[in-house]
């Protein structure tokens, strides 16, 4: 079996070597505490015996804190290890331990022969730190067999072991989703639980997975299984694999991206004694009165850590650290719902005089005084009058409370939800014709009722509702109640109002008496665009109704975009956005991201919002909004009825995109290959038209791309051939008889030998 004495390959800790061997070299420093405490580095706080100046600090545990970051960071001495988090009571660090990416052609020399191990030492000052046993190992790539060993001296690949495989998608590609939602489950990714044992020593491996091509790259990260439990984490590492090769591309190197932190755990120990040893000398290190000794648990090291006593917190390092918990503070937390007393480390909880039972319950605690019998009857008469009159006074009042308190929380709410804002964007009459009230959406749907939920987007919860008047409703509730959601809300009511379109979903009014802002649209009965495509059948919508329902869209866009009342863009266009009605008619749904363009310009300067996958590539890059930016979204929903796809699937090529995908096999004229086969056989020539389009749509730069009312004339003429020139011809709403319907065509075919040749001119643009 060979072994390969490869250095580079073998970086992700050993930058933490040189932290710990200046650690050590560091003799100047105290081996006791400063009175001094509280110091911070940034966010992050530095207990004794870890310290950055001179006399602050135990030998071995010198800190840097680099203040030329905003917030400071803090370093294990010189070495650019990150620190992240110092945990005294566990005698744990986190540290930043980066990404590895390991070269398999150096790895895997000989693919036919056996397992090809590397010897791997964390060269850290063993006396003090060791990394954890809870790691987790997670390597990304494919096609490759991990073996992670425990070495035993001088027999390399032997000793304690675990192994993980992982596996290639079809056409032996990586998997590496940049979602979160591939996890390590053996197919692009494979991972080992925990490492075997504390030590600074082990070995790994790689070899063939059953013979099946391996990726030329693998990345490796050691990390805490919390932190990598979160998928938030697990996608910032995915997308530093996928969208940053060139930064990870260097074989072996560690690199450290700077919106991640990789968190690794190691352990420290105080001093390389015992408790027993260091007890009555004067390096002894737990200081604190209330403090207690612990010999490290840890097989391959010698050492001990400091803890404070039960009912004590603080640093046992330092004199009186530890100090008392005043559990009396926090009777719900420390179960005490009696008499409280506080005691150093402790607390006694009794029931009060004159009552007897369990302190620590709610209502533990009854009277024990005894009730005698023997009352006037007249004083029990006047008694029980004077209750019954307090009674009623007091239900009286508070019903009179309730109805002030109700009228002045409508107002309140109709303020915070920006109901003056509401008024001054829509014409007064129509905003009062809008507004329902919160008891009326209550009754419609049994008090918003989970069985109503119809399912959520990016700006609320949709529920089903009928109102009294026998309508079925749909009523959108708003997420959280932040300005800026409300400020969409709004803006969602303001934009709505003023459109009138039958392929945009119908606005009925809305509700600000609620905490949560309220919407009522028109019920669409079918689902989304998104729900109809992605099916487990081999067959989904038909070709013309694909091509119909595309129009519709066109259609909307180019409403918004030209004829509403102000220039409208969506920015949001996405599959789950368009709702079909029971005759698959196309509704543009979910408004609260759009932004209205004054007429006299072209765009405006915004934050970027929009959905991964659909979202314009200029308009990310320079802020800049324009109506183009719906056209690049409905280029990517023209790909999405042509191949079934979703943009955010992934990809055969390693980093490639559903979009870039396609444009490049049109280019080839290779488009049959990522059809869908129902659009191949249902289409035929007339595919290669939309796929036009779509590429047209796709232009990286907008200027570009064409506007949405050009992509509508060029869908109907298609639509108008793929019925077979039927005489009659729906535009807009409106019917058209022969003579329109030819007139109309003529156009139609001048526009479509202009749009031709604007596509020609675009295959010639660099993709």
């Amino acid at each position: 079996m060979a072994v390969f004495a490869i250095a580079t390959t073998l970086q992700l800790f050993q930058l933490l070597a040189a932290a710990s061997l200046m650690l050590l070299s560091d003799t100047s420093a105290a081996s006791s505490p400063l009175s001094g405490s509280g110091i911070r580095c940034g966010n992050i706080s530095l207990p004794y015996p870890f310290g950055v100046a001179a006399g602050s600090y135990r030998e071995g545990f010198k800190l840097v804190c680099n203040e030329t970051y905003d917030p400071p960071k803090l370093f294990l001495g010189n070495t650019g290890v990150e620190v992240l988090e110092i945990s005294v009571q566990d005698g744990t660090i986190h540290i930043d331990g980066g990404i590895l990416s390991v070269d398999m052609d150096m790895m895997i020399s000989n693919p036919t022969s056996s397992l090809n191990f590397l010897d791997w030492t964390v060269p850290l000052n063993g006396n003090l730190y060791t990394v954890s046993s809870s790691n987790q190992v997670a390597a990304l790539g494919c096609g490759f067999l991990l073996v992670w060993t425990v070495p035993e001296e001088g027999n390399p690949g032997e000793g304690a072991s675990t192994t993980c495989s992982s596996s290639c998608a079809a056409g032996g590609h990586s998997v590496v989703a940049t979602d979160g939602t591939c996890d390590c489950s053996g197919v692009g990714c494979c991972s080992v639980s925990k490492l075997f044992g504390h030590y600074n020593t082990f070995s790994f491996g790689f070899g063939m997975n059953d013979n099946v091509r391996y990726t030329n790259m693998t990345t490796l990260v050691v990390v805490d299984p919390e932190w990598w439990s979160e998928q938030e984490n697990i996608m910032a590492v995915q997308k530093a694999v996928s969208s940053h090769s060139s930064i990870l591309g260097a074989s072996g190197v560690r690199h450290t991206v700077p919106w991640i932190q990789v968190r690794t755990v190691v352990n420290w120990v105080f001093s390389n004694s015992s408790c027993a040893r260091d007890r009555n000398t004067g390096d002894y290190g737990c200081l604190s009165d209330n403090s207690e000794c612990h010999d490290s648990e840890l097989t391959s090291v010698d050492g001990y850590n400091c803890m404070c006593q039960p009912g004590f917190q603080g640093n046992p390092y330092i004199q009186d650290g530890c100090q008392d918990i005043n559990e009396c503070t926090s009777p719900g937390e420390h179960s005490c719902f009696g008499q409280c007393i506080n005691f150093a480390g402790s607390y006694q909880c009794t029931c009060p005089r004159g009552t007897s039972g369990d302190p620590r319950k709610p209502n533990g605690c009854s009277s024990t005084k005894r009730k005698f019998p023997g009352l006037l009857v007249v004083i029990a008469i006047f008694s029980g009058i004077a209750v019954a009159i307090f009674i009623f006074t007091v239900v009286f009042v508070k019903r009179k409370i309730r109805v002030w308190k109700a009228r002045k929380s409508r107002e309140f709410f109709f303020r915070q939800n920006r109901g003056l804002l509401l008024r001054r964007l829509v014409d007064k009459d129509i905003a009062e014709r809008m507004i329902f009230t919160l008891e009326e959406l209550e009754r419609a749907t049994n008090k918003f009722d989970e069985a109503r939920k119809l399912g959520g987007g990016g700006h609320g919860t949709v529920y089903k509702g009928i109102l009294s008047d026998q309508r079925v409703v749909a009523i959108k509730k708003s997420k959280i109640v932040v300005k800026r959601e409300i400020d969409d809300f709004i803006n969602e009511v303001a934009i709505l109002s003023q459109v009138n379109h039958r392929n945009v979903v119908k606005l009925f009014g809305c509700c600000l008496e609620s905490e949560v802002p309220l919407l009522v649209y028109e019920f669409i009965s079918s689902g989304t665009l998104s729900d109809h495509l992605h099916v487990a059948t081999p067959l989904s919508l038909p070709w013309k109704e694909r091509v119909r329902v595309a129009l519709e869209i066109a259609r909307s866009l180019a409403y918004l975009h030209s004829e509403a009342t102000i220039s409208i863009v969506h920015r949001d266009i996405k599959s789950s956005n368009i709702l079909l009605d029971e005759r698959l008619i196309a509704k543009v749904s979910d408004f609260g991201a759009s932004r209205d363009i004054p007429i006299d310009q072209t765009g405006v300067n915004t934050a970027v919002q929009g959905t991964f996958g659909y979202l314009d590539p200029e308009y990310y890059h320079t802020w800049r909004l324009t109506e183009k930016s719906d056209v690049y979204s409905f280029g990517v929903i023209l790909v999405e009825l042509l191949t079934r796809k979703k943009p955010f699937d992934c990809m055969p090529s390693p980093g490639a995109s559903l979009t870039a995908e396609f444009i490049l096999l049109v280019n080839q004229d290779k488009l049959s290959e990522i059809l869908d086969p129902q659009v191949t056989e249902e289409g035929g020539q007339k595919a290669k038209e939309v796929a036009a389009i779509a590429v047209m749509c796709l232009s990286l730069h907008g200027e570009d791309r064409p506007i949405m009312r050009q992509v509508e004339t060029r869908l109907e003429a298609l639509l108008t051939e793929v019925h077979g020139h039927e005489n009659i011809v729906e535009t807009d709403g409106l019917i058209l008889n022969d003579q329109q319907s030819n007139d109309n065509a003529r156009d139609n075919i001048s526009r479509r030998c202009s749009m031709e040749e604007e596509f020609l001119c675009s295959m010639s643009l660099p993709r």
